[in-house]
């Protein structure tokens, strides 16, 4: 595998639009307190286009800005989010989308299962199963009827972060197919007009 190793400024814009595509769904999801996150897209079609390294900065991005202005839980999950887009780089970089065989809940619960593990434990251990997401109410609801506290946020953790990554990745494929061939590759390859860092 072969990932960008200086980045165009139109790719480095990009890295900058995904971030803040990130912070749009993370705020969404704040607001209308759905059990989703919502905070991946920009992550996922970074790390399609450049690869693991350049898939863990929008999250990385996004956490710190949103944790700086929304959202201070952000700020303790970064870890997820650079799990997440390295992850997501590792097993979509430079494959091919178009071909309709690509397994998007197969490899989403791929993606999901490692950030999962981790923020569980960060979710259990940090806050008690309490934080600003609206899956907090399912979790309290489990460890009520007497499940252990680690049990039940990983339960509703791997269930609002299966659904959240499949629909995460599949409209990061979504947007990617309807991008043109053209800005594709200009965006993969980088188009050295417009000066790189």
């Amino acid at each position: 595998m072969r990932y960008p190793k200086k980045l165009t400024v139109l790719q480095m814009s990009f890295l900058a639009l995904a971030a803040v595509l990130n912070i749009a769904g993370a705020n969404l999801a704040l607001l209308i307190r759905i059990p989703l996150y919502l905070d991946t897209l920009g992550t996922f079609l970074a790390a399609i286009l450049f690869g693991p390294f350049y898939g863990m900065v929008p999250g990385f991005l996004s956490g710190i800005l949103t944790g700086m202005t929304t959202d201070i839980y952000s700020l303790f999950y970064l870890p997820v989010q650079l799990l997440t887009g390295l992850t997501a780089g590792l097993f979509f970089y430079e494959k091919s989308f178009r071909n309709g065989k690509y397994r998007i809940p197969l490899y989403a619960f791929v993606v999901t299962l490692p950030g999962t593990i981790v923020s569980s434990c960060i979710t259990a251990f940090l806050f008690g199963g309490i934080t600003s997401s609206g899956s907090t109410v399912m979790v309290q609801l489990f460890h009520h009827l007497g499940l252990n506290l680690t049990v039940s946020v990983f339960c509703v953790q791997l269930v609002t972060d299966f659904i959240d990554r499949t629909v995460m990745l599949a409209l990061s494929l979504t947007v990617l197919h309807v991008l043109p061939v053209s800005v594709l590759t200009v965006l993969k390859k980088g188009d050295r007009t417009y000066g790189s860092i």
